[in-house]
């Protein structure tokens, strides 16, 4: 290149962009590999690749409820070459655990567009003398602090599932927490706990094989691997809680930048082989770009903090 054009290339950010990408891009995820979210990024991460012409690598960086991701984007070079697969933790951690960085997302992180959303089933041990939302909801009120409810851990979304129905309907739960999703189900399928919301795709084989009991489902329509459970939105009228990820990066980071990576991920969240095989998952791809990613996250940030405070949950 030669020296004199340097400082017009460098002091004109549209010309330096016209090269975006000139290297692999990395997308880091707060979660462990296998899990269903980091399925979905890898999935996505290689459609995005492929329509980009780089590489796209998935780098689990786990820790301190994904702050620990979290914030490795939020101080990443504001180029487009480091992603967060940021999920609804990012909502939620400013409530529940405001030391957490970054402290800010709305601020720290510059939002590219939503990658999907997985609603939670309520779904109880057959042994409990209930067969929809509203006997539930009743065997509840009569019942107080006798029913214990499973969780993957305090402050997850389907433990604030539960405050949510708690504070909606003013039953009297006993959240019970373990440490991940799996644990809870076994106890939940030994009978020791007699409820749990889980992840549709976590839900859906204890059901089939009669194991347990779904009741309601978290999102305001059914889900199409599980039509015959209803929303709990019918019984508790405005209930909704579920689980999204959205693709994020730095703030700061030029708008070009952001709308190439934002046309990729359209690409790869309406890409049919790709949104049918989630679907298989239980997982709904979305299309929204930047505007609704950024809307999304302001409003559940107001409506977690809410339940949060309200129920005065603390981290464990």
């Amino acid at each position: 290149m030669n020296r004199r054009a340097l400082p017009l290339l460098l002091a004109c950010p549209v010309l330096a962009q016209e090269g975006f990408p000139s290297r692999p891009i990395a997308v880091v995820s707060g979660y462990a590999p296998g899990g269903v979210t980091d399925i979905v990024s890898r999935a996505v991460a290689a459609r995005m690749g492929q329509e980009l012409g780089v590489p796209i690598v998935v780098e689990n960086r786990v820790g301190a409820a994904t702050a620990v991701g979290n914030t490795y984007v939020a101080q990443a070079r504001p180029d487009g070459h480091t992603l967060l697969m940021g999920t609804s933790t990012l909502a939620i951690n400013p409530a529940l655990q405001p030391t957490l960085t970054p402290r800010d997302p709305m601020r720290e992180l510059a939002p590219v567009g939503m990658v999907f959303r997985s609603p939670f089933v309520l779904h109880v041990h057959p042994t409990l003398p209930v067969h929809s939302m509203a006997e539930f909801v009743a065997y509840a009120r009569a019942n107080p602090g006798r029913l214990n409810i499973g969780s993957s851990g305090t402050g997850a979304v389907n433990h604030l599932s539960q405050a949510l129905l708690v504070a909606r309907t003013g039953i009297d739960l006993v959240h019970v927490p373990f440490r991940g999703g799996a644990p809870g189900l076994l106890e939940l399928r030994a009978g020791r706990i007699q409820g749990m919301f889980n992840a549709v795709q976590e839900a859906q084989p204890t059901v089939r094989e009669g194991a347990t009991r779904a009741l309601g489902i978290t999102s305001l329509t059914r889900a199409p691997t599980m039509p015959e459970v209803p929303p709990i939105a019918d019984t508790v009228p405005g209930y909704e809680a579920v689980f999204w990820q959205g693709l994020f990066a730095p703030a700061g980071t030029p708008a070009p930048v952001i709308a190439r990576l934002q046309a990729a991920l359209q690409v790869a969240t309406t890409d049919v082989t790709l949104v049918s095989r989630m679907a298989e998952q239980g997982v709904e791809m979305l299309t929204g770009g930047a505007e609704a990613l950024r809307a999304l996250l302001a409003r559940d940030t107001a409506s977690w903090g809410e339940v949060i405070r309200s129920a005065n949950i603390r981290p464990e």
